[in-house]
């Protein structure tokens, strides 16, 4: 018996923000259904982890050490990548700033990463893409866009302005068949991110947050990865301009 046809064998996918968290579970979903992946992040020490944790996969696996608030590095990420893995066929824009810097340095920040990477990345990848057979963008946006989050002010903001970009790009794309999609993940736990980091600092609102999620506890990065290989994928070959949340119910309120 012939070995099944990986779904995404041939594509070749960037994932900025893939070295942690729900960027490397992403990286690590394409990798697994075919891709070749490049992921850039700005350390090569959790770059060549990164790698290592991804491991073999019936596509190629490429990294680059790039500033994402930096223009420049992001223009020769993607032009590295594209020589790399031979063209570009998926860009996903996973990277946030997550500043707790006081005053205008948060918003600056978030502003630089959380949405101008995304921005920049995608326009730099847009040759390509428009080369491409079945062209696709996804950017990580978050359910803070979705509602008024007093502790998170700054990276509300710059996530929902993410996901109006992203609606307003899908539309700008549609007739080119470029898919253009968001997600909206909600409290997700991993080693050293986030929430890992508040269950040691501030554990009764680690607790608060938790014990809220309808679901029960918090999301992991392959729920979201899951959800980012389904946006990926032909499976939603009919879908743009769309902001999907995966937050167990979180934002639901209930």
């Amino acid at each position: 018996m012939e070995a099944e046809t990986p779904p995404l064998a041939g594509r070749r996918a960037l994932v900025a923000g893939g070295s942690r968290g729900i960027g490397l579970a992403i990286a690590q979903a394409l990798a697994g259904a075919g891709a070749a992946v490049s992921i850039c992040a700005r350390g090569a020490t959790s770059l060549d982890a990164a790698i290592a944790t991804i491991g073999h996969s019936s596509g190629r696996v490429h990294r680059h050490a790039c500033d994402l608030a930096d223009a420049a590095q992001i223009e020769a990420w993607v032009a590295a990548a594209a020589d790399a893995l031979g063209g570009i066929d998926i860009v996903v824009n996973n990277a946030s700033a997550l500043s707790h810097a006081a005053g205008d340095a948060a918003w600056h920040a978030g502003f630089e990463v959380d949405l101008m990477a995304a921005v920049r990345c995608n326009r730099a990848a847009l040759p390509h893409l428009r080369r491409s057979a079945a062209p696709s963008i996804l950017n990580v946006g978050s359910i803070n866009a979705l509602r008024p989050t007093p502790r998170a002010t700054a990276y509300s903001a710059l996530k929902a302005a993410l996901h109006h970009y992203t609606l307003s790009l899908a539309a700008e794309l549609a007739r080119e068949r470029i898919r253009v999609n968001a997600l909206a993940p909600g409290s997700i736990l991993f080693e050293d991110g986030l929430w890992a980091r508040r269950a040691e600092s501030e554990p009764a609102l680690y607790a608060q947050v938790r014990d809220a999620i309808p679901f029960g506890g918090f999301g992991r990065p392959e729920h979201v990865a899951a959800a980012a290989l389904f946006l990926c994928s032909d499976q939603a070959a009919w879908i743009t301009g769309q902001v999907l949340a995966v937050d167990g119910g979180q934002s639901l309120g209930v």
